[in-house]
């Protein structure tokens, strides 16, 4: 088999989210794995939305995720290719013009459903002579172009969703091209996919509807469809769907909020498939566990506070020299000793740099019961300290004074700490140091 070639083709008019990541780590990781490519594509002919800022944050959110494109390609720059493909489809006959204003449209779509037909259109365009259009013409209306879809039963084998066909003798021929020039989506994806030789077309399955026409263009233009694979959307926890428009669980959102990119990944392409939703820390052994096969066709619910514990869990597991130079852009670089008393009791990486200020102070402490806190000073171990000087401290207290568990443990916590909850102490405590221990022990802030 030759190795694949896919592309991600977002529109540049907003912010991508967790339902594009999607599509963008499947395309990504497959090519990733068989050794193809991946191309960015930006579907960029709408040039009013389409803002040099959104495609920036787009590059910028997959570099994040650690799923940087081979090849980027604009469609603002190939209108020549798409030109040269309508004037093929015009030359045999497949793409017609076509008069009707969307007034007209929605008058005859009304009475074919009063009287129980199928509310596609009628062809009347096909019926006009050359008088007719230079009349029409001369009445400054200017034309839409339809593609002529063949009477056929179109099928093909997905990936995802198993052997699929459309009888599209039930479908309107569908407009490739608007009445002032411009392009929809339709026939610039084609050609793009045609001239960028792409292999496997993965996306969404809203897009299921479009395939059968899209086949039918492929094979008008004396081209192969690819394979396809449409997998199942992405809702949120409630059940609404994803939107650019509304903001819903961007990646710049979830990276500012100080998520992991592997974390996001894991839920995006495990989430909806047979695979147990998990945290993966190594992108190709992500890519090893994405089985087209095995994704559910029903939409799957992307839920924040499930991406908050895989988050911590990939956390929880971090070595210090992954999180060594973010440790230092937080100024909470207090060595490896630190980062493996703290990393099991956070979240985010960020937030180790509360416990950062909790070792270095100043603290101010917490004492209730002064006297248990000056029985506890007495037999405090000298220096040098290490992992056992907490166990060897508070057998000694539980000696001194006959107090154990919980009434033991949490004054001293919240003296040395000012908290009453953190990481062990047996690890943090020669982190704080006897100096700055005694002084907390005293009362002082330090």
């Amino acid at each position: 088999m030759s190795k694949p070639i896919v592309r991600f083709a977002p529109s540049p008019t907003g912010h991508i989210h967790i339902g594009n990541t999607r599509v963008a780590l499947l395309n990504a990781l497959y090519a990733r794995r068989e050794g193809g490519t991946f191309i960015l594509r930006f579907d960029d002919t709408d040039v009013a939305r389409s803002k040099q800022e959104y495609a920036d944050s787009i590059e910028a959110d997959l570099n994040w995720l650690g799923i940087p494109p081979d090849v980027v390609v604009r469609q603002s720059d190939r209108f020549d290719l798409y030109d040269a493909a309508a004037e093929r489809l015009k030359a045999v006959g497949r793409l017609y013009p076509c008069y009707e204003t969307q007034e007209e449209l929605e008058f005859r779509r009304k009475r074919q459903l009063a009287r129980g037909l199928p509310p596609i259109y009628d062809r009347a365009a096909l019926k006009l002579t050359d008088e007719d259009r230079a009349k029409l013409e001369q009445e400054g209306r200017r034309p839409h172009w339809r593609f002529r879809l063949e009477p056929t039963n179109v099928a093909w084998d997905d990936l995802v969703r198993g052997h699929c066909h459309v009888d599209c003798s039930s479908l309107s021929d569908p407009v490739l091209v608007r009445e002032d020039g411009t392009y929809l989506y339709t026939l610039p994806s084609v050609v793009d996919d045609i001239e960028l030789k792409i292999t496997h077309v993965i996306r969404g399955e809203d897009h299921v509807t479009n395939t059968a026409v899209q086949i039918q263009i492929f094979e008008a233009l004396g081209t192969a469809a690819p394979t396809f694979a449409h997998h199942s959307l992405l809702i949120t926890a409630s059940g609404e769907g994803l939107s650019k428009r509304l903001g819903h669980l961007s990646i710049k959102g979830l990276r500012d909020a100080g998520l992991e990119p592997q974390a996001v990944a894991s839920l995006a392409v495990l989430v909806g498939s047979a695979e147990a939703v998990r945290p993966v820390a190594d992108l190709d052994e992500l890519a090893r566990l994405i089985d087209f096969s095995h994704i559910s066709r029903a939409p799957a619910k992307f839920d924040e506070s499930e991406l908050e514990h895989l988050n911590a869990r990939l956390i929880h597991e971090m070595p210090y020299g992954a999180a060594r130079e973010r440790l230092a852009g937080l100024d909470a670089d207090a060595g490896e000793a630190f980062w493996l008393a703290v990393r099991g009791n956070l979240t985010k990486v960020r937030d180790a740099a509360d416990w950062a200020r909790v070792v270095r102070g100043p603290v101010k402490p917490v004492i209730e019961d002064k006297a248990f806190i000056e029985a506890a000073m007495a037999v405090l171990p000298e220096a040098p300290w290490d992992q056992a000087t907490w166990k060897a401290w508070t057998e000694a207290v539980k000696a001194a004074t006959g107090v154990k568990g919980k009434a033991l443990f949490m004054p001293l916590r919240q003296a040395l700490t000012g908290l009453d909850h953190g990481p062990e102490l047996g690890a943090l405590l020669p982190l704080i140091g006897p100096e700055r221990a005694k002084a907390r022990l005293s009362g002082q802030a330090a």
